[in-house]
């Protein structure tokens, strides 16, 4: 049989983009080969599958690894999506970090009887000794199975939604009342939409307080490296928004914008939609998280002297609208004109890919600060990797540079050899 050519490497990054991207930058610092496979182009979530009118939710100054700021931007400004790509692509050329694009990971296996990984892609095989999962928790967007297909005649994830012109004439009803939901209801709205929102469970810090934006409160009370998120709070759906400059998101001022909030959606039944009456609660539990970060805020400027404008209107909560109060629990679909669902429901991760015994009982990888206990597999770019920080563009920088120097510690550790003492 003739021998099979196989490439060979160190490192196989999978996914180029904020996670691949710093994992490279740390592992070129190190001097490893190295190489950043991306099935599509550089940061290409951010240009495809995200709406036209996106920015950035943290401002420019924070939103960035540190080797390079944005150009032309203001450092409080939020960066648009395509500047965000666009930084991402910048950044790899500065770094020449070794990214091959249109290339899939379709399995990693390890080797049987020796060290390292077959890493089977659409363009060959490659070995290599250490591989780093960067496709971060946004692979697989998620539509909880409420509203059988034909129920309305278009059904979309926030993944899938460009604009207000791309969807049928009608109403809409939107599910989700994160930072997308929340950006793509109030679009919706301004575009002339009768508009329901679905409002689950929520944080909603202030944008800004005191003169600062609330990425840098979050820095100096100490939250960004929280290492462990509060008990039932793994996945607590934050609304935020950089949108028209940036603002804070107030539920009330979307009711009086003309928005309709209501509850979680629960259930769907011949036509008919039910909400669980939890609207005001969502509300209730949602402002006493914003004011519990106004008061740290406070105490914080007292304890340290610091000469910051007080803001005691920011802790007045105007009544709550009459859709709160007063809570619609069904709604015809038909009898309402809603023509449209906007599934603003997040994302699972989609590891398929990766053949290894890296994944807990629930599917989930089993890690520390990225460090799999699969030996040689690396995760990157998850959700409180390390820290509350660890999926912003900041904080994957800072775990990568962990996770290059463990793989720079394993690859001392292989490479020992003990020197003879017989003489």
């Amino acid at each position: 049989m003739p021998h099979e050519e196989h490439e060979e490497t160190e490192v196989v990054v999978v996914g180029a983009g904020q996670a691949g991207v710093a994992m490279s930058e740390h592992l070129g610092a190190h001097g490893i080969p190295h190489t950043v496979l991306e099935r599509h182009r550089i940061a290409e979530r951010w240009r495809s599958e995200r709406w036209d009118s996106l920015v950035a939710n943290g401002p420019a100054w924070h939103d960035r690894f540190p080797g390079l700021e944005f150009a032309g931007l203001a450092p409080d400004a939020f960066a648009s999506k395509e500047q965000v790509a666009d930084y991402f692509v910048a950044y790899a050329e500065k770094i020449g970090a070794p990214v091959r694009s249109g290339v899939e990971v379709t399995s990693v296996r390890k080797h049987t009887g020796r060290p390292g990984f077959r890493v089977e892609t659409s363009q060959g095989t490659i070995d290599a000794r250490f591989v780093v999962a960067a496709t971060g928790a946004f692979q697989r967007p998620v539509i909880p199975p409420v509203v059988p297909d034909g129920a309305v005649p278009t059904q979309i994830h926030s993944s899938a939604y460009r604009n207000p012109g791309q969807l049928p004439e009608g109403a809409v009803l939107v599910v989700g009342a994160g930072s997308s939901g929340v950006q793509i209801a109030d679009e919706l709205r301004r575009s002339g939409r009768r508009v329901l929102l679905s409002v689950g469970p929520h944080d909603r810090p202030p944008r800004a307080y005191r003169g600062r934006d609330f990425c840098w409160w979050l820095g100096v009370l100490g939250i960004w490296d929280a290492q462990t998120p509060p008990r039932g709070a793994e996945h607590v759906t934050i609304a935020v928004s950089g949108a028209r400059g940036g603002h804070t998101v107030d539920f009330r001022d979307l009711a009086a914008a003309g928005i309709e909030l209501v509850g979680l959606t629960a259930s769907h039944d011949d036509g008919v939609l039910r909400f669980a009456p939890d609207l005001a609660e969502n509300i209730a539990s949602g402002d006493a998280k914003y004011l519990e970060f106004l008061r740290a805020a406070d105490a914080y400027v007292e304890r340290n002297g610091l000469d910051l404008p007080e803001e005691p209107e920011a802790h007045v909560l105007g009544p709550d609208p009459d859709c709160v109060t007063s809570p619609r629990l069904e709604l015809d679909l038909a009898e309402a004109g809603v023509t449209s669902i906007v599934w603003a429901t997040g994302f699972a991760s989609d590891y398929g890919w990766l053949d290894v015994d890296a994944f807990d009982e629930n599917g989930r990888p089993d890690q520390q600060r990225g460090v799999s206990v699969e030996p040689g597999v690396y995760f990157l770019g998850l959700p409180w990797l390390s820290r509350r920080g660890s999926s912003f563009i900041w904080g994957v920088w800072h775990d990568a540079r962990y996770v290059a120097d463990h793989i720079a510690r394993q690859r001392g550790y292989l490479a020992y050899a003990p020197t003879d003492r017989k003489h």
